[in-house]
């Protein structure tokens, strides 16, 4: 005879295996926030795979972009935090939230930090034709000619124009910002010379360097990369402490249960261990770098702040 315990708990045995064979065939979402060929996007693209693997389950990349990343953000937070959707993103998540004031949406307390994927490196490039060799040229130049040295970003708030605007507070010069709608026209313009230079991600700048197109003039970080070991920093150029390393990294919607939270860090972390996820970002200049969901959560807050801070005493506006 099977007594009534027995029966029940085979029922709820029973739902379970339900429950995880119906989680395990819906798709996991990856929402992207800017357009494909991004570094987010690579992100995404080659952990993808690699976690469907390992979760037994379909992972599923999602562009969706507009509004400097706010939209396909907000279309996270407002998904149902049971694990299967996920937001890749960078440190254009906090900038924004200073930039804009009135989002009906917190970037930073709505969302639930799972793990950091790795650290990107902006270089501050120019033309050939400008003559200019390094920063200390390009801050000669400007300061010889104040407002007429201009520098291009793809729009309002993106780490390439806060990061000009903090390297331009810390070297206190007055160069014009020509903000465009995305990183190929900026790019266009700035290899036919119509504007004088801006900061770009490693792997967007290398071919153009490699080819003669452009000229590296620094990195903006706390360290050289081995890509361009040559390359000095801006502090080796004496022109400030200057560090605008960008971070990537994986979030879930606010309210996530805390199992899941670290079952994904875990799968996330053990991927970033492996040969071919370090050679996928160590060839377009991302460092891998794994964290616990509280150390990530630690370095988003830090970060908002800081670039509250330039967004404030540069005085900028999202618009």
């Amino acid at each position: 005879m099977i007594s009534r315990r027995q029966t029940l708990a085979f029922i709820a045995g029973a739902s379970c295996v339900q429950a995880n064979a119906q989680s395990s065939a819906t798709p996991l979402r990856l929402m992207v926030p800017f357009t494909p060929g991004t570094g987010i996007d690579l992100i995404a693209r080659t952990l993808g795979p690699r976690l469907s693997q390992r979760l037994n389950r379909p992972v599923v990349v999602e562009n969706r972009a507009g509004a400097s990343g706010n939209i396909g953000t907000e279309a996270v937070v407002r998904a149902a935090p049971d694990g299967s959707t996920l937001l890749v993103s960078v440190n254009t998540l906090v900038m924004n939230r200073s930039l804009y004031p009135q989002l009906n949406f917190d970037p930073v307390t709505d969302l639930e930090p799972v793990s950091q994927t790795s650290w990107g490196q902006l270089l501050l490039v120019t033309h050939p034709q400008s003559g200019m060799k390094t920063a200390t040229d390009l801050v000669q130049a400007a300061r010889q000619r104040p407002g007429q040295i201009n520098y291009a970003s793809p729009g309002v708030g993106t780490p390439h124009h806060l990061s000009m605007e903090m390297f331009k507070n810390t070297a206190k010069l007055f160069v014009v910002h020509i903000p465009y709608r995305g990183t190929g026209p900026a790019v266009t313009d700035l290899l036919g010379g119509q504007v004088d230079t801006m900061f770009l991600p490693i792997h967007v700048a290398l071919p153009h360097i490699r080819s003669g197109r452009l000229i590296a003039l620094a990195i903006g970080s706390n360290k050289r990369n081995p890509l361009l070991p040559d390359l000095p920093t801006l502090a080796e150029q004496r022109l400030g402490d200057v560090n605008v390393d960008m971070w990537f990294g994986i979030f879930a919607p606010k309210g996530t249960p805390p199992e899941m939270v670290q079952m994904l860090n875990r799968e996330i972390n053990q991927l970033l261990l492996g040969d071919e996820v370090k050679k996928a970002f160590l060839s377009q200049g991302m460092d891998p770098r794994g964290s616990t969901p509280q150390e990530f959560a630690q370095l988003v807050q830090r970060d908002a702040e800081r670039w509250a801070r330039v967004v404030k005493e540069q005085g900028i506006k999202a618009e």
